[in-house]
């Protein structure tokens, strides 16, 4: 080709490089103009919110008020948050994520004017007060739309399933939107397109779609604390692009793990908190692909399935809080991008299986709560990053295994609650911030290792046989430590003269159940400890006294002698019950306006008690006073609204009458007044109290006849009382005992027992049994007893006494008590100990006694009782004093025989019938001797009354057949005090 050729071709190219050049040009310019009227409608949109950073504060994207810059004039296209069509100019796609938006959006907003626009994200901004209205529905071109987390609230328009081209739908986290009746299940059937689906803390309150299980096109559904409820469909799953389903949270819907084909794509895969259950398929194997499964909370059951090893890329596993049970298997070889593992809460067995050892990437192995056994694997390959390791709550024994002295990024260890022993190692780092090996079986020293670790804030030993003398000083470079339990031990305390280990972070203290003693100066976290508990040690004072912020400060079982020591004024919980403390208690114990609990029990105080002390604290539940030498009258002040749960005021010198203030302590359960020199009537205005459980009236001067309430129902929920060793006088207060509901039947089989008390403390109380005393530390809420002995009760004992049922002890003994026995107790199944002795009593023992199968303890010396003694049962192993002073009983175990030895004397129930005049059985014994004999005899019971004959003919055929057993005992009843 010539020059010339070139030349031409040259200039032709040139000149329509231009032409193009320039026709682009003007082509972009013309396209980059956004109509006017969509400009106007943003701006009218800007100015319809406020601006403010903490509306966005949940964003998990870089923040920032994105139409700040918005300004009129300029071309809407270049806003920041705004596309538009490079052709028309028309916007389509909105994006004010993360905008710091605020304001309401009416259904008539300018939003609602882009009919073009397929894009729509207003997600992390704050809209409280708006819907997801019909102007929503209007925006017919939309293929996204994201509303997660923006404060949207009432009902979601069914408009917004007309948005048949929605690819992607999020409303996440609008926690006050729900879905109108059928409105979920309409836009399930109509947006066919969906690909994402992200519904979660919508209420939506319905059964799970079927047809949402045919959407080939869904990759991601979330529809987690969406109120789901019914059972999730049972057929497989065929969603092959399926990665993300999440349907945690849905407490009432019910199902079995889902199958997967497989041909699956799932990653995730939540159903944690869900009522589905059943054991895990084999089919799991089939989710190669699966990164995270979360199962916990729900009722899966069964072992694990070894196909568990298929899933290769799984990284977090969470099966916590179901019931699996069986052995761990041994799968763990090739889950090496495993980073969480939690099996915690179930019912696992065995070994801790080898192959964990293989999880080079681990970060956290949770095995809390099972029943695992046997030693931790000792061959570990890697765990350089593993930061918690938690294995409490199980039956582990053997050594703790040297590599967990080794892990460099070790922050969590407990190993608590197994049986663990040998020494504690020498730690080789010092990243750990939280360390309980407490009620194990290890013995030895402290490491000294662990008071080097800068960043420990909680450490828990108790429950060992560690041994040693613990210097205070030690404790110097733990400046973050804000829990501190070496309680249950065997350790003695040091402080250095010059140390400087003030803890100036330590919150909680507990050196309980030790070896301190003498006078307690480590001073310690002077301004911030808010709980001490030094009990059960031999300390006899404090140099220094460290309570400027403390609530609660337990120093009862130790030595302290001299003047009760004042609370601070912040204290809740304040107890030096069980030491030598003398004096008189101040009236500044008064200024700790928020006391919960107050115990100076067992001591050598005395005085008189401060008028305060009854209405000092609102919040004051327990106030207990006993075996002191309190003298004067029991405080007359109690503030209406009070706390009062436990009054005990038992075994001091207390005089006066009961206050009657105390008819506003409406929470009151225990009221012990026993062992005082009260001189009073009895306090039935008590019975209005709708919580009594315990009253306690021993030993005192009260007097009178009990007699009758005004109150409907009094005592309703007292189910032990004491009134012993009194002067009360006149019949047993029938109409009381008719009350006693908690005495009658108590479902022990379907109730929870517990503890009287709560988690701060628990009652306890004196029980007299056989002449002994003996503390109840703890009193079951099934616990019933009655004690009105040794004062002046008189007449019969009434028969209603029979309907307590639930009753464990009765002791009526040393009053004057006359009539028989009362049939009735026959029906006092679950009663333990009987003492009627040193009474009236007279008549026969009834033979229906021997059905009480739980009694272990009966009384019946010095009445007037006669004839034979029951035999069987319970009763073959009471001893001659449970009858002495009874010279009409005969039988055993007594020497004195009975004169026949056929069958026992009727029961007082026979002989009734007979004083009838007639009964049906006296005619079916005619059978056995003819038909005419026997109705004869009948004839001549009905004319003459009862056949005196006849009961003199049994009288005399008893006890000579009997088979005895030698075993007895000696039985003084029960007192409580």
């Amino acid at each position: 080709m010539s020059e010339h050729h070139l030349l031409l071709c040259f200039l032709f190219f040139l000149s329509f490089s231009q032409i193009l050049l320039s026709s682009c040009f003007s082509f972009s310019n013309s396209t980059k103009i956004c109509p006017h009227g969509q400009s106007l409608a943003l701006l009218h949109l800007k100015k319809s919110f406020s601006i403010k950073k903490s509306h966005s504060r949940f964003c998990r994207f870089p923040s920032y008020p994105k139409t700040e810059h918005w300004k009129e004039g300029s071309d809407c296209c270049s806003w920041d948050g705004v596309s538009c069509d490079l052709v028309t100019g028309h916007v389509i796609e909105l994006d004010l994520s993360c905008s710091w938006l605020s304001g309401t959006i009416h259904s008539n907003s300018t939003l609602f004017r882009f009919p073009h626009l397929q894009r729509l994200n207003l997600a992390f901004n704050d809209f409280s007060g708006s819907s997801v209205s019909a102007g929503f529905g209007r925006l017919s071109s939309l293929t996204h739309l994201n509303l997660s987390d923006s404060g949207f609230s009432g009902l979601i328009s069914p408009k917004i399933s007309h948005l048949s081209n929605l690819v992607s739908l999020d409303l996440t986290s609008n926690e006050e939107a729900e879905f109108a009746l059928d409105g979920f299940y309409s836009l399930v059937q109509n947006l066919t397109k969906l690909q994402k689906l992200h519904l979660s803390w919508i209420s939506i309150s319905s059964v799970f779609p079927n047809s949402l299980l045919n959407r080939s096109s869904l990759i991601s559904l979330d529809l987690s604390l969406c109120g789901l409820h019914g059972r999730f469909p049972d057929n497989d799953i065929h969603l092959p692009k399926l990665e993300l389903l999440s349907l945690w949270g849905n407490f009432n819907l019910n199902g079995n793990f889902p199958r997967f084909s497989e041909n699956n794509s799932l990653i995730d895969l939540y159903l944690s908190s869900t009522n589905f259950s059943g054991e895990l398929p084999a089919s799991l194997g089939n989710l190669k692909s699966l990164q995270t499964l979360y199962l916990s909370s729900c009722q899966f059951l069964g072992s694990i399935p070894a196909s568990l090893e298929n899933l290769t890329q799984i990284t977090f596993l969470s099966l916590d809080g179901n019931h699996f049970s069986g052995k761990i298997p041994n799968v763990f070889y090739n889950l090496r991008n495993l980073i969480s593992l939690d099996l915690f809460e179930n019912n696992f067995s065995g070994q801790i299986p080898p192959s964990i050892g293989n999880l080079t990437n681990l970060l956290k192995l949770d095995f809390f709560d099972n029943q695992l056994e046997g030693a931790i694997p000792s061959s570990v390959y890697g765990f350089s990053s593993l930061s918690s390791v938690r294995l409490q709550y199980n039956l582990l024994n053997g050594t703790i295994p040297s590599w967990l002295y080794t892990l460099p990024s070790l922050v969590e260890l407990d190993l608590s609650h197994n049986k663990f022993t040998g020494h504690i190692g020498e730690f080789q780092f010092d990243s750990l911030e939280y360390i309980d090996l407490s009620m194990n079986e290890l013995h030895g020293s402290i490491p000294t290792s662990i008071f080097e670790f800068v960043n420990l804030s909680s450490l828990y030993l108790s429950s060992n046989n560690l041994s040693g003398v613990l210097e205070t000083g030690k404790f110097e470079k733990l400046i973050n430590l804000t829990d501190l339990d070496l309680s249950n031990n065997m350790l003695s305390l040091t402080t250095s003269v010059h140390s400087n280990s003030m803890l100036p972070n330590i919150q909680i203290l507990d050196l309980s159940h030790n070896n301190i003693s003498g006078m307690f100066s480590w001073n310690v976290g002077k301004d911030t400890l808010g709980r001490l508990n030094l009990s059960y040690n031999s300390i006899r004072g404090f140099e220094m006294q460290p309570w400027k912020s403390m609530q609660i400060l337990d120093l009862h079982s130790n030595l302290l002698q001299g003047p009760l020591p004042t609370p601070p004024n912040s204290s809740f919980f304040f107890s030096v019950s069980h030491n030598k403390l003398s004096g008189e208690i101040s009236p500044l114990i008064c200024k700790a306006s928020s006391m919960g609990v107050l115990d100076l029990s067992h001591n050598n105080l005395s005085g008189m008690l401060p008028h305060c002390l009854g209405n000092f604290s609102n919040d004051l539940s327990v106030l207990n006073l006993r075996r002191n030498q309190f003298h004067g009258i029991i405080p007359q002040t109690f503030l209406k609204g009070n706390s009062f749960r436990t009054l005990d005021f038992n075994s001091n010198q207390l005089e006066g009458l009961v206050p009657q203030s105390l008819i506003i302590c409406k929470e009151l359960e225990v009221l012990n007044l026993g062992n005082n020199k009260i001189n009073d009537t009895f306090p039935h205005w008590l019975g209005a109290l709708p919580k009594l459980q315990v009253l306690v009236l021993r030993s005192n001067h009260f007097h009178g006849q009990i007699g009758f309430s005004k109150i409907k129902s009094p005592f309703m929920s007292l189910r032990i009382i004491d009134l012993a060793h009194n002067d009360f006088e006149g019949d047993l207060p029938e109409m009381y005992l008719r009350s006693l509901k908690a005495a009658m039947n108590i479902d022990e089989g379907n109730m929870t027992r517990k503890y009287m008390g709560d988690d701060n403390y628990q009652d306890s109380m004196m029980v007299t049994i056989k002449g002994s005393e003996i503390e109840f530390v703890k009193i079951l809420n099934t616990f019933t007893t009655i004690d009105f002995s040794s004062n002046k009760f008189q007449g019969v004992i009434p028969e209603c006494i029979g309907n307590l049922n639930s009753l464990r002890g009765l002791n009526l003994s040393h009053n004057y008590l006359t009539g028989c026995i009362p049939l009735s107790f026959k029906n006092l199944k679950m009663l333990e100990s009987l003492d009627l002795s040193s009474n009236k009593l007279s008549g026969r023992i009834p033979q229906e006694l021997t059905s009480l199968t739980f009694l272990e303890v009966l009384n019946l010396s010095q009445n007037h009782l006669i004839g034979f003694i029951p035999q069987g049962s319970q009763f073959q192993t009471f001893g001659n004093d449970s009858y002495y002073g009874n010279p009409g009983l005969c039988g055993f175990p007594l020497s004195n025989r009975c004169t026949t030895d056929e069958i026992p004397y009727p029961s007082q129930e026979i002989e009734a019938k007979f004083e009838s005049g007639f009964d049906w059985k006296i005619t079916l014994m005619g059978y056995g001797c003819g038909l005419v004999i026997g109705l004869s005899l009948g004839c001549l019971i009905f004319l003459s009354g009862k056949p005196e004959w006849l009961v003199w003919i049994i009288d005399k055929n008893i006890d000579k057949k009997i088979v005895r057993n030698k075993r007895s005992t000696r039985g003084r009843g029960a007192r409580i005090s």
